[in-house]
């Protein structure tokens, strides 16, 4: 899952997104209102966490031209105003979920979760492909039946796959997607996991490699 903070408070911006990277999400950052709109122009996010107070443009004005643009992503609003009224006001701008500071990071986390399984694409609770059964709210992962332990960015990429449902997906979209903005585009790093991922998942073979144009299960 893609994720944007737009968080002024430079510290709190880079404990989040620590936190939630260990969690498997691909992360970018930026601390104002403009660049939020700026980067939602260019990239797909499944989520963006936008605080309320921000410099430039306000959250408020932010969440207000993201949902009348038709950006498909959640917005989960954070301010340090918790009263009802703000609630409503930020929910009536379009904000998806409210979350006051200060919070709990498992709860940040479990609104998250929530939000991107509420995203535009209709999602089933399970896929299922080639014996593989893989459960995204759950974050498991079995295949005939024995359960197998991934690390995150592999869960991430064989959840792409799986909803190609045969599709090619190429390495850019991979890196696209899974990782965030700050990693090298030629980097192996596509490759690497694909390779550890097909180890883990055993014979028979279920990755394919389709040259020149990627991989697909």
């Amino acid at each position: 899952m893609r994720l944007l903070i737009v968080e002024d408070e430079r510290d709190l911006a880079a404990a989040l997104a620590r936190g939630l990277r260990r969690d498997g999400w691909a992360v970018d950052v930026v601390f104002d209102g403009g660049s939020a709109l700026d980067r939602a122009e260019i990239s797909d996010y499944d989520v963006v966490l936008l605080d309320r107070d921000l410099p430039v443009v306000h959250g408020d004005d932010v969440c207000t031209e993201l949902h009348a643009r038709g950006v498909p992503a959640r917005i989960l609003m954070l301010t340090a105003a918790g009263t009802v009224q703000d609630r409503v006001s930020g929910l009536d701008r379009g904000a998806d979920d409210y979350l006051p500071k200060p919070f709990d990071f498992s709860e940040l986390k479990a609104r998250l979760r929530a939000l991107a399984r509420r995203g535009t694409e209709v999602r089933t609770p399970t896929i299922e492909r080639a014996g593989i059964v893989l459960d995204p709210a759950q974050h498991t992962v079995s295949r005939h039946g024995r359960e197998l332990t991934l690390a995150p960015k592999e869960f991430a990429v064989l959840e792409i796959l799986m909803r190609a449902d045969g599709r090619v997906v190429s390495a850019e979209e991979l890196l696209e997607r899974a990782w965030d903005e700050h990693t090298d585009p030629f980097t192996n790093a596509v490759r690497v996991v694909v390779m550890t991922l097909r180890r883990r998942l055993g014979d028979p073979p279920v990755i394919e490699t389709v040259v020149g144009a990627g991989y697909r299960i």
